[in-house]
């Protein structure tokens, strides 16, 4: 159990990929790219599948481990850290353009997976620990709305034509991004004013959409601008940019053609194992902790990553997430691979 519990550390060869962009110069400024979008989806190609699942008894142990809690807030400081040298880095006008480029694409990698994906997992977890860490994660990506919209829009309009979030059959992956940002937005903007209605005061007013999704957002930004200057902050905006999209790339991937069957004017069938895709392929889900286990996550969206499970009946990408994602770059492709699977998965379950 020791060995499986050690594998998270794979999470963070995502940070050291991005240090080793920053520090080195030429083609090594795109080590992250390189590492999560050749290395990962060739072993991927070569390595087996896990499907182990812990007992009941190991889950309750597992539950107060406080390890896998520690290896989720280790994140915020290997992403501000680097963060800082990134944009110390910009402003000194050292590097080329060519070499700016791969160490803005493995910042903004660097932020949509050990930045929004584990905001996303420490966001679903009561506390104001576990919360606030999951904002000042966020905070850099400038999407404030996000654990908002997740927790209470996507899981519950997941694989609905209501969820912005759940790519729909045919779609392309770059109108989906559209759609998911846009839309998205505007429902975390209706949800949060919704819960405004049971708050007065102060409270009121600090969990106000404006002050959520607009001002604190902006705060980032500004910052950067204030310490680093304006050319750190056009990079900036495009880091957020690119970590969002990484993001969305995943959403996309995660509910592709999956629909819930509709069983009266307003109400749709409970959310159950088969409505994501999974992937069980081994490093690309320890990376993520755990997050290609999406089924599981849905079906019960309390339990923490390391105690997610395998289910047979969860339908299966072919690929691991990263190799998904190079897939859904290209929608005939994408299409080709993944189109016969929904509609067999259609066929079997609506």
């Amino acid at each position: 159990m020791i060995k499986r519990d050690l594998q998270y550390l794979w999470a963070f060869s995502i940070p050291l990929s991005a240090y080793i962009s920053l520090t080195q110069s030429s083609w090594l400024s795109y080590s992250t790219v390189i590492f999560t979008f050749a290395i990962i989806p060739f072993f991927e190609l070569f390595t087996p599948q896990h499907t182990f699942n812990f007992s009941e008894e190991e889950k309750k142990k597992r539950v107060s481990i406080i390890y896998f809690d520690i290896l989720l807030f280790l994140n915020i400081l290997w992403n501000y850290s680097l963060m800082y040298f990134f944009y110390k880095g910009v402003i000194a006008g050292e590097w080329t353009f060519v070499e700016t480029l791969g160490k803005t694409l493995s910042i903004g990698i660097l932020l949509g997976s050990n930045g929004i994906n584990v905001a996303h997992e420490l966001g679903h977890k009561p506390g104001l620990l576990h919360q606030l860490a999951s904002r000042i994660l966020l905070w850099p990506s400038l999407y404030g709305h996000f654990t908002t919209e997740h927790n209470y829009g996507h899981h519950t309009k997941v694989s609905t034509p209501e969820d912005p979030a759940t790519s729909r059959f045919g779609e392309w992956l770059y109108t989906f991004w559209f759609r998911s940002i846009v839309m998205g937005y505007i429902s975390a903007w209706k949800i949060k004013t919704g819960m405004l209605r049971s708050m007065s005061g102060i409270q009121k007013i600090l969990h106000h959409p404006i002050v959520d999704f607009v001002l604190w957002p902006l705060l980032f930004p500004l910052v950067i601008y204030y310490f680093f200057g304006v050319s750190a902050l056009f990079v900036c905006l495009s880091v957020a940019l690119i970590s969002v999209l990484l993001l969305e790339s995943i959403n996309y991937i995660e509910h592709y053609g999956l629909m819930r069957k509709k069983i009266s004017d307003s109400r749709y069938e409970p959310v159950e194992k088969i409505h994501s895709w999974n992937s069980n392929h081994e490093l690309g889900r320890v990376i993520l902790y755990e997050l290609t286990r999406h089924s599981d996550h849905h079906y019960k969206a309390y339990k923490k990553y390391q105690n997610l499970d395998h289910f047979d009946a969860s339908p299966q990408l072919p690929f691991g997430y990263p190799g998904s994602i190079l897939l859904a770059l290209l929608p005939p492709l994408w299409f080709y691979v993944m189109n016969a699977r929904v509609i067999t998965w259609r066929n079997k379950n609506l």
